[in-house]
């Protein structure tokens, strides 16, 4: 696990960072704030070892199909996913911006058993280096940062050439604004107040943009949450909760 000195990306926003540092210490517990997460994430780790598996190469129904894959987690906050994405074999690198989730990600990998590299690092500060990955995980991070063109831009040039990225995020819709903030956060109470901000959620066009013309999109599907039993599916509708898959173009 390494840290670093404070970061002053300009994607990083200092409110949501304040926000998820109030937070760290409730990122393992499944009855907390982030409950919605771990029921997500059981959902989204199927999505992903079908699409990288298929993307890649690799078979989609061996124990760990990841393997040897170098993979990158943009905000992993206390690491849910990425201990998934170790558990499947990949070389996992997680990066976020808010420290509480780094020492808290990283003393959880470790009582677990597992090897992974955490750092304190904004996107942009690891596309600077030039590293790159065999696959880029964007879940639940592009509508929380500032400057969304300049953080996805970093992002694409961390993915290797022929590599892939997924992105998960909402969509600023009407329906985003009713479902995902007042439903979510106001009437069912599923997600702390403030958790999201309609005026930056993203349409699908604009993560398409601010990657560019270099990425490809593979597969796309919407997200919808059954609200009697908080279980998750797929939907043809992209207008709240959505999922991306994008190659990136060989040299």
């Amino acid at each position: 696990m390494k840290t670093s000195t404070p970061l002053h990306a300009p994607s990083i926003d200092p409110e949501e960072i304040a926000y998820f540092d109030k937070l760290a210490h409730r990122w393992w517990d499944t009855e907390g704030p982030f409950w919605p997460l771990h029921k997500l994430n059981a959902f989204r780790v199927e999505y992903i070892r079908e699409r990288l598996s298929q993307a890649l190469g690799t078979d989609p129904t061996a124990e760990r199909p990841l393997q040897g894959l170098r993979l990158l987690d943009i905000g992993c906050g206390g690491g849910i996913l990425s201990e998934s994405m170790a558990r499947l074999g990949a070389r996992v690198t997680g990066i976020d911006v808010t420290e509480k989730n780094i020492r808290v990600a990283g003393l959880h990998a470790e009582q677990g058993g597992l090897d992974l590299d955490y750092r304190l690092a904004a996107a942009e500060d690891l596309a600077a280096s030039d590293e790159q990955f065999d696959a880029v995980l964007n879940m639940e991070v592009v509508e929380h940062v500032d400057h969304r063109p300049g953080f996805l831009s970093a992002c694409g040039k961390l993915v290797r050439p022929g590599g892939v990225m997924v992105v998960a995020t909402i969509n600023r819709s009407l329906a985003a604004l009713v479902i995902a903030i007042f439903g979510a956060e106001y009437v069912l109470r599923w997600l702390p107040k403030g958790t999201h901000h309609w005026r930056k959620l993203v349409k699908p066009a604009e993560v398409m943009a601010g990657l560019g013309d270099e990425f490809e999109l593979m597969h796309r599907t919407g997200v919808r949450v059954n609200p009697l039993d908080r279980s998750f599916h797929y939907t043809g509708y992209l207008g709240v909760n959505y999922m991306l898959l994008l190659r990136k173009a060989q040299r």
